[in-house]
């Protein structure tokens, strides 16, 4: 196949990019002056959905560009193990939160009765902020694995894309985490030690 020729993959593939797959972030957006049921849900229509589109597709791209460059580039193999790992990671954690963390704090600055399994909220925020570092670390071995993602001179679409989209991740991750660790967890912790 002639390598100015794409293929509908990989042309599908990069639609989102060339529309601007990056959430639009509000960073100047004051969250003190805002309930935490309201950053939650910006939390989860900002940065959820955008991680897991971006796992989505990740995922492909990693499968591809090993695929296709494992013999080659074997630092893409390490690549796709490390995605894996990382979609591993924060599929269950999203949900925990959404599920477990997040509902009990509204309900919580609602007033309500709020059961929970876990005690305090310090609990599911220790865990949360746990697998917060877990990513983190992932993170870094992903730029460590890519040589800060720096491309082969053979890089192909797909492995092009691929780390456009690494990069897209790991910069929503940070702040993704800076609102969660820095913004909700203390003040939902202060506001369940105030009730």
């Amino acid at each position: 196949m002639d390598t100015n020729t794409k293929s509908i993959g990989e042309l599908a593939l990069e639609i989102p990019h060339a529309i601007g797959t990056t959430p639009a972030v509000d960073e100047a957006r004051d969250w003190s002056s805002e309930s935490l049921e309201t950053l939650q849900q910006y939390i989860i229509d900002t940065h959820h959905v955008f991680t897991r589109q971006a796992m989505e597709t990740i995922g492909v791209l990693s499968e591809r560009v090993a695929n296709r460059h494992g013999a080659g580039h074997p630092e893409v193999l390490r690549v796709r193990e490390l995605v894996v790992a990382l979609c591993n990671d924060l599929e269950p954690h999203m949900m925990k939160e959404e599920v477990v963390l997040f509902p009990y704090v509204a309900a919580l600055e609602r007033g309500e009765e709020a059961p929970n399994c876990f005690g305090t909220v310090r609990n599911p925020v220790r865990m949360m902020m746990l697998e917060h570092d877990a990513v983190g670390g992932l993170l870094h071995d992903l730029r460590d694995a890519t040589g800060g993602y720096a491309l082969p001179d053979d890089a192909c679409l797909s492995f092009h894309a691929l780390y456009e989209r690494l990069v897209e991740l790991e910069q929503d991750l940070h702040k993704h985490i800076h609102l969660e660790n820095n913004v909700h967890f203390p003040r939902a912790i202060e506001m369940e030690d105030g009730q």
